[in-house]
């Protein structure tokens, strides 16, 4: 007995990802330069960059942990071979052969092109401002322990064993000492007087006020001034930098240096002012555009719980900075797709 199986018959006509595989695929039609620069000339075949892009998609939208486990649910299920575009007799790649190829190929110049992609779709749709911006930070732990983080100048090496027992009470640990033998990268940080001491990286994003679409990303070391140094270099790199605009952030922002920047950069500084000793002055707060831009970023912070809760970002699975800032990339254009899917009314998460 034979039978023969459709996957395009299979996925419901109705399905948001039939929406969302189209707008993908027309978005890397127009990357074949990207991808013709990591393409394999020798050696085995490897995983086509398109394919394990929207399959990195897959995980990020269906909150799978593990790239073997993303491989082993291509394997079986109909729906996601058919977004990745793998017929029903193809064979998957081993977990391993996966993890290798997205180790070569994928890395913080794609995911930027794809993210590039997705915000100038989003632009030619009129969703998204040119003038009125928020901007906010937040920690992602770094994968690595309390015990990695050791002084650089200790040559005494690991203690024996898997787990061995490390005793550091007592001790005055800081970054300019100290560093993480598991990611160097990664800083010993908290953000407020009650939050604990983590070993993390620090990610910043700007987002246009008008449909809540992020715009531009970026990762960095944790430290007092690296929200307010991120916030400036992202507004600068803004589109139409002589057209005036305006952007709200929180009393982390407060400073004269911040706010010199923004009206050097032609930006209007929306930041809530602290209770005493504050940078902001009545030129900005007597405006009514300066109350509603702090009511609306907020929003920013959907965002960041989204691609913590849903995108798998609360804890890098990555070790570097130049890997998180690739995979946050890809998750934040995730989510823009999943904004302007939600905007246009064909994307729906309850039958995703």
């Amino acid at each position: 007995m034979f039978s023969y199986i459709s996957l395009e018959e299979r996925v419901p006509q109705a399905h948001p990802l039939r929406k969302l595989r189209a707008v993908v695929d027309a978005l890397l039609a127009t990357m074949n330069r990207e991808f013709e620069a990591v393409y394999a000339r020798r050696g085995r075949p490897s995983v086509p960059p398109e394919m394990l892009l929207k399959a990195l998609l897959l995980q990020i939208l269906f909150s799978i942990r593990s790239e073997r486990h993303l491989v082993e649910a291509i394997n079986y299920n109909l729906l996601y071979r058919w977004f990745v575009g793998l017929n029903i007799e193809d064979k998957v790649w081993d977990h391993s052969t996966f993890s290798a190829n997205r180790e070569r190929l994928f890395n913080e110049d794609l995911a930027r092109a794809f993210f590039e992609r997705v915000k100038l779709s989003a632009q030619w749709g009129k969703l998204a401002s040119d003038e009125h911006f928020s901007v906010d930070g937040t920690l992602i732990d770094a994968w690595a322990s309390h015990k990695s983080f050791k002084r650089k100048d200790d040559d005494s090496g690991t203690p024996p064993g898997r787990n061995p027992e490390v005793d550091f009470k007592g001790q005055e640990r800081c970054n300019d000492t100290h560093e993480s033998t598991t990611d160097a990268d990664a800083r010993l940080f908290k953000k407020s007087q009650g939050d604990k001491s983590r070993l993390c990286h620090m990610g910043h994003i700007l987002m246009e006020n008008r449909n809540g679409l992020i715009v531009d990303v970026e990762i960095t070391h944790a430290s007092g001034t690296a929200e307010r140094e991120a916030a400036l270099a992202m507004l600068e790199r803004r589109g139409n930098r002589n057209k005036r605009a305006t952007v709200g952030a929180d009393k982390g922002y407060d400073s004269k240096a911040f706010i010199k920047g923004c009206r050097k950069l032609k930006v209007t500084p929306h930041v809530a002012a602290k209770d005493k000793h504050s940078a902001v002055d009545a030129r900005v707060t007597r405006h009514e555009g300066y109350k509603t831009s702090l009511k609306v970023r907020k929003r920013i912070e959907e965002a960041f719980g989204w691609i913590k809760t849903v995108g798998g970002l609360a804890k890098t699975k990555l070790i570097g900075q130049a890997k998180l800032t690739g995979q946050a990339l890809l998750c934040f254009a995730t989510y823009n797709l999943v904004r302007m899917g939600s905007i246009g009314g064909w994307w729906d998460a309850h039958h995703a």
